[in-house]
C-alpha cells in the first residue's frame, strides 16, 4: 500500500494526472496481483514490466494517461483491447459501469479473468478475442483503449464507438515510437488529437 501511494505521489502527480478519480483507482488496485511472481518487486518501478508471452504491464504513468484521458463517466461502457494480465482492466472497472476486456494470448486471458474475479472487480468481462475487430456485440462503447499499436487504427473500433466516445490508442510501426491519440466521435465528425510519442508491443491482426 505504502509503494502504490509513493506510486501516485511521486510519478503520476507531478507528470500532471489530476483526476482524483483515476488517482483514487490507481492508489486501490495492487498491481503486483497482476504481475509473474518472479517480478512483482518490479510493480511499483517507473517503467514497464515484461508478463511474458511477448507482453508487457505498461508504466504506471501511461496506464493513468490513457485511462485519464478517456474521461469515464461511471454508467460508462468500456471496451480494452489487450488486456494482459488484467492490471488495466482493474483500474478501468473501479471508474466504469461495464468494462469488456479483449486478450489474444489464452493463457494471459485465463489468468486476467481468474485474478480479476478473486479481486472482486466484477464490472470487467474478459474476452479472449482478438482486438482488431473489437466486440461489436457488446458496443457501441463510451471509451475504447488500446494496450498495443496497430499500423494504423483500426476502423472496426472506430465504427464502435458511441456519439461522443473517445478511443484512445498507440499507432505506429512495430518497435519503433508510436503516437498516442485520442480519437473522438462528435456530431461533426471523428476528431484525432495526437498526445505524445510512446513505445507499445505490436496489435497482432489474428489469433493464428
Amino acid at each position: 500500500m505504502d509503494a502504490r501511494h509513493a506510486m501516485v505521489d511521486r510519478q503520476l502527480v507531478p507528470r500532471g494526472i489530476t483526476d482524483e478519480r483515476v488517482l483514487d483507482a490507481m492508489r486501490s488496485v495492487p498491481r503486483e496481483r497482476f504481475m509473474p511472481a518472479s517480478s512483482r518487486g518490479l510493480a511499483y518501478q517507473d517503467g514497464p514490466v515484461p508478463i511474458g508471452h511477448g507482453q508487457t504491464i505498461s508504466q504506471p504513468y501511461i496506464v493513468a494517461l490513457m485511462v485519464e484521458l478517456l474521461e469515464l463517466g461511471p454508467e460508462d461502457r468500456v471496451l480494452e483491447v489487450g488486456a494482459g494480465m488484467g492490471y488495466q482492466a482493474a483500474v478501468l472497472g473501479c471508474l466504469a459501469g461495464t468494462v469488456h476486456s479483449l486478450e489474444r494470448q489464452p493463457a494471459l486471458a485465463e489468468i486476467a479473468a481468474r485474478t480479476l474475479g478473486e479481486l472482486g472487480y466484477d464490472r470487467v468481462q474478459v474476452h479472449h478475442r482478438d482486438g482488431f475487430e473489437g466486440l461489436p456485440e457488446h458496443g457501441p462503447f463510451d471509451a475504447i483503449v488500446a494496450a498495443a499499436a496497430p499500423d494504423s487504427v483500426p476502423q472496426a473500433l472506430v465504427d464502435q464507438l458511441a456519439p461522443g466516445g473517445r478511443l484512445v490508442l498507440p499507432v505506429g510501426p512495430r518497435w519503433a515510437v508510436q503516437e498516442l491519440v485520442r480519437i473522438r466521435r462528435t456530431p461533426g465528425g471523428v476528431q484525432r488529437e495526437r498526445i505524445l510519442g510512446v513505445r507499445f508491443v505490436p496489435m497482432v491482426p489474428s489469433l493464428a
